[in-house]
């Protein structure tokens, strides 16, 4: 739904099915900044996070984490991952596009 919003607010957006196809994206082609699910199989949003920061092409691209998850300390666990922000779900348009224009200034 998300990529459907932003492709619909006039993005040029790319989608993957899981953190491993999300790093392959990556390496093929540099992208401006990164919408992450946290709950993924195999690799989670922290560790796909992570993974992106110790590569010098994604170390200072603009990550956002988006979660269902709602627990005490989440939003402190992203950042420490190294995500720029984290919105919980459901997820509100404007403020994302909000949040979309000020990590891309």
């Amino acid at each position: 739904m998300i990529a459907l919003f932003l492709k619909h607010a006039g993005f040029d957006v790319s989608t993957a099915n899981s953190a491993e196809d999300a790093l392959h994206l990556t390496a093929q082609c540099h992208f401006d900044l990164i919408i992450s699910d946290i709950g993924m199989p195999q690799m989670n949003g922290y560790e796909f996070a992570e993974s992106l920061r110790n590569r010098g092409d994604y170390r200072d691209t603009p990550l956002i984490a988006v979660t269902g998850y709602t627990e005490y300390d989440d939003r402190g666990r992203s950042l420490r991952a190294g995500f720029n922000a984290h919105l919980t779900k459901p997820i509100n348009p404007s403020h994302l596009l909000e949040l979309i224009c000020e990590l891309l200034d």
